[in-house]
């Protein structure tokens, strides 16, 4: 765990992906920002490249990171992204090995290395336990574990997966955060998987395709806020 990465569980995890642009990618990160101080709870916000620099500068509270980056080294090199411009622009960590952006194992291992040189932080999406475990070896600060077949359809993991996913990380490495994604659709779906043993959860479709995206994530990062006292009593 890099000695300057401050999150803490529990936390929770939302991105955008590409279905806003622009103002509305800086108003959901807004809502997060005030959800995150209300609640005291630890907000990863995974944004579009292109709008790294401005959700950084107007929001204090959440963690900017980027959706994905390349392992090159500043020189040549045309449309990859460079991990130290990922830093300039204002992101703490990024995303890797997205099901709609995958990598090989050995890619994903060398572009891990340049996030620890750079200083950024690591969310690395694996599918089943058996990725998950592997992924661990890789030494990335948090790891998401969530079955590709339920990501957006809003079924979430069943509390087995829950439990053996992270006892598969924990294994491994018991530094590594994890974070249970997939199907996150509502506040009691985030109750259900903290209070059970997540450290994190998160959602994208849930949050963006919500009537009213910031009451949304007023509800779901209170639910976060909830499970944990529950479950801490």
């Amino acid at each position: 765990m890099k000695k300057d990465f401050r999150l803490k569980p529990p936390f929770f995890e939302i991105g955008p992906k590409s279905y806003l642009v622009g103002d509305e990618v800086l108003a959901l990160a807004k809502a997060a920002d005030a959800a995150s101080k209300k609640y005291d709870v630890d907000i990863i916000f995974t944004t579009p490249v292109v709008d790294i620099r401005r959700v950084a500068e107007q929001t204090e509270r959440i963690f900017v990171f980027a959706p994905h980056m390349d392992p090159l080294r500043a020189g040549r090199g045309l449309a990859d992204v460079l991990p130290e411009s990922l830093v300039a622009a204002g992101a703490v960590g990024v995303m890797l090995n997205h099901c709609e952006k995958p990598v090989t194992l050995d890619l994903l291992d060398k572009t891990i290395r340049r996030a620890d040189e750079v200083g950024l932080a690591t969310i690395v999406c694996t599918d089943t336990i058996a990725q998950a475990a592997a992924v661990a070896h890789l030494s990335p600060n948090i790891i998401v574990a969530e079955p590709t077949e339920l990501i957006g359809t809003g079924q979430t993991s069943d509390e087995e997966y829950v439990r053996l996913s992270i006892e598969a990380v924990k294994g491994v490495n018991p530094a590594v955060y994890v974070l249970q994604g997939a199907g996150i659709s509502k506040g009691e779906d985030v109750y259900r998987v903290i209070y059970a043993g997540a450290e994190a959860t998160g959602s994208s479709s849930g949050v963006v395709k919500a009537p009213d995206r910031a009451k949304m994530i007023d509800e779901m990062i209170g639910a976060v806020r909830r499970a944990y006292n529950d479950r801490n009593k």
